[in-house]
């Protein structure tokens, strides 16, 4: 029977109160079973990127979708594939954005070589132009990443998969906005 300090740690009381001698288990009985009880590799199959193994997010009528968010916009967007007509609000896109915002909006797509290979159906609102095209970005990110997902590195590496935090700042009693205060006169 082992001693007081030997009994502090429960295994430690069963590791010395168990006989060694009854126990019969081989080594290569162990090494068998702990062959059999190991998790399976995830990058199995010669694959390095986890990327490979997801499978596509698409609907019944082959679209992905995609959720894209900017300041206060938020935009809902579908791919699928087609002849390149990009459809925002029920306008064609050169109709609803100008050509910087557009361009900005449609970033994801030349980024995968993409362009016009895709359909895209767009809902967006809230927000103003540029929280608008930050947001339909955003949402065309999400759902090629969906309809491929290769593409995923790519994407992250051009940072078009990561929401912008930025949020106007509230403003504050006693300011005339959320920083600017009254001009400070000295006499």
């Amino acid at each position: 029977m082992p001693n007081k300090a030997q009994c502090n740690h429960p295994l430690r009381f069963l590791s010395t109160s168990l006989n060694t001698d009854s126990m019969s288990l081989e080594s290569e009985t162990i090494s068998e079973e702990s062959e059999i009880l190991e998790d399976p590799d995830p990058y199995e199959n010669g694959g390095s990127n986890p990327t490979q193994f997801r499978e596509f997010q698409v609907d019944d009528l082959g679209r992905s979708y995609g959720t894209g968010r900017r300041k206060t916009a938020v935009a809902r967007v579908w791919l699928k594939e087609g002849a390149g007509q990009c459809v925002v609000n029920k306008k064609n896109i050169a109709e609803y954005f100008p050509s910087g915002a557009r361009s900005h909006a449609l970033e994801p797509f030349l980024v995968t070589e993409t362009a016009g290979m895709f359909d895209m159906l767009c809902t967006v609102k809230g927000g103003g132009q540029m929280g608008q095209a930050g947001a339909v970005r955003l949402g065309i990110a999400r759902a090629i990443e969906a309809f491929q997902p290769g593409f995923k590195p790519l994407l992250k590496k051009h940072k078009l998969l990561t929401r912008d935090p930025r949020m106007v700042e509230r403003k504050k009693p006693g300011l005339k906005k959320a920083r600017k205060r009254k001009q400070w006169v000295k006499r």
